[in-house]
């Protein structure tokens, strides 16, 4: 006979003429196995497909460098630390030196030239994941500790909600959010009738609304969710401290 978690250990008792099965599992080995199975369920995308119109003449903010390193880069990185699997949304000829092991193929968008929604669209459509994590570019700020929270808020046994979506005193952060692959067909309901506003979108689902003072009691603030859209942005950006508290 043979049980799941075969690696964990297990005591095999007879009672009467019956067997009683009693599982000592390996404190570690079942952490392992559920944070697996979580990892295996989430998806990364990083927003990379706009036009970067407000920067400036011939600057893709992708690739602007920020303290040593691209916006992408980092972007990337601080999504490889919640999610197994990342790629990028956007141009696959104009991100072609990120095709290898480390990262998915980079998705393009199915409606070109939509905005976000788009974006977000493609990667729905594209994912094998429940749970599908959108961040724009140019945010800077956000923490791997943010993405988590996240992400335990959208794996919440309780919430079934389609999207999971932080809202500030700015309004909602629909490209720091996490989202269901049902997200699609509102998404493309919508992206098919010109209408290309994301939060816009929400109007037909079920959404999870983290508010502001929830984001506060996890010690979070609405500074997370900063754009760079413009160099003046950059530069504001540039004097902030990286290191104080998200």
């Amino acid at each position: 006979m043979s049980y799941p978690y075969e690696s964990d250990r297990s005591i095999l008792r007879r009672v009467g003429g019956s067997e009683q099965v009693t599982f000592v599992y390996c404190g570690v080995g079942l952490m392992l196995f559920h944070m697996a199975r979580a990892e295996s369920s989430r998806m990364g995308f990083v927003l990379a497909g706009g036009k970067s119109s407000r920067m400036g003449a011939n600057i893709d903010k992708a690739f602007l460098d920020f303290r040593g390193q691209t916006l992408l880069d980092r972007a990337l990185a601080v999504m490889s630390t919640v999610c197994g699997r990342v790629t990028i949304v956007g141009d696959p000829a104009k991100f072609a030196q990120y095709r290898s092991s480390e990262w998915e193929p980079v998705v393009g968008d199915i409606f070109p030239g939509c905005g976000p929604l788009a974006g977000i669209h493609a990667a729905l459509v594209h994912s094998r994941a429940d749970f599908n994590l959108m961040l724009a570019v140019d945010m800077p700020f956000v923490s791997s500790e943010l993405l988590a929270f996240l992400f335990a808020t959208a794996q919440d046994e309780d919430n079934d909600a389609i999207i999971t979506v932080p809202r500030t005193r700015g309004g909602f952060q629909p490209l720091c959010a996490i989202y269901r692959r049902d997200f699609s067909l509102a998404a493309e309901q919508a992206l098919r009738a010109g209408k290309y506003k994301v939060d816009a979108a929400f109007s037909g689902v079920a959404v999870r609304v983290i508010e502001e003072d929830e984001l506060a009691a996890a010690g979070f603030s609405e500074r997370s969710f900063f754009n760079v859209n413009t160099p003046q942005d950059r530069l504001a950006a540039e004097g902030r401290d990286l290191d104080s508290p998200s």
